[in-house]
């Protein structure tokens, strides 16, 4: 299975690793991200065991050690709490068995998101999001949905980068850039990060609940309203690939 596979100098020593000590090999997608972060923690300065955005550690250990599934997760954080929303990941990969873009792009992801208990109060909306996130993560970084900030140079190509995911308004560029800087130390995200609480704040239990309840207050207050807080924007390359379709139908 492995003859097709392209594999990096990380990969391949963590095969050669495996059959040293006799482990067995996780799934390809496994594969491919402990060896993107085999070859880059000289770029992050620290990788978190969990990130407390749910009330599972499975979940909170998954969505901190595979990137697609924190993309996945941030994908899903609108209209529900931000526990169901990061659970989502979890409940895929249960259902599909993987969360290799290609496999996710491949799929239909529908009656996945539909089964019970639902992923989102929306599956078809999040499921059509979550199929177009994976397509493109699968087209413009090779599968590797890491290579979103391992890639960017600086504050604008990241901030470029994550606008340009589909379904990423401006609310999720500076909340994923406040957890890449705070909780993973990328120092492409520094930029990125806002005034007010974020996720990026959450370390523990007790600080989910500390920024849910700000954040309940700052939809309150009138600027939240003019700003905007919570209205989804569609990204860049979305925008781009609708427009192309109208052009295409006429």
């Amino acid at each position: 299975m492995l003859g097709h596979l392209e594999l990096g100098v990380a990969e391949r020593q963590l095969i050669l690793h495996a059959t040293v000590v006799g482990r067995v090999l996780p799934c390809t997608h496994e594969l491919r991200v402990l060896g993107h972060f085999a070859q880059s923690l000289s770029r992050i300065e620290r990788v978190p065991d969990r990130l407390y955005f749910t009330d599972s550690d499975e979940a909170n250990e998954l969505i901190a050690k595979d990137p697609m599934a924190l993309l996945i997760g941030f994908s899903l954080d609108q209209q529900v709490t931000v526990q169901q929303a990061f659970m989502g990941p979890l409940r895929l990969r249960e259902r599909l068995g993987s969360l290799d873009p290609g496999a996710l792009a491949a799929a239909d992801l529908e009656p996945l998101f539909r089964q019970k208990p639902a992923i989102h109060r929306f599956p078809g909306n999040m499921a059509q999001r979550v199929h177009a996130l994976a397509v493109d993560v699968r087209d413009h970084y090779g599968g590797d949905a890491a290579r979103v900030w391992s890639d960017a140079a600086d504050s604008a190509h990241l901030r470029r980068n994550i606008s340009e995911l589909p379904g990423f308004g401006e609310m999720k560029v500076k909340a994923l850039g406040a957890v890449l800087a705070k909780r993973f130390g990328v120092a492409a995200a520094q930029g990125l990060v806002p005034s007010h609480p974020t996720l990026g704040d959450v370390d523990s239990g007790q600080a989910l609940n500390d920024y849910q309840a700000a954040k309940r207050e700052r939809k309150k207050s009138p600027r939240a309203e003019r700003d905007g807080v919570g209205k989804p924007t569609p990204s860049s390359r979305a925008r781009s690939i609708a427009s192309g379709r109208k052009q295409g139908s006429r």
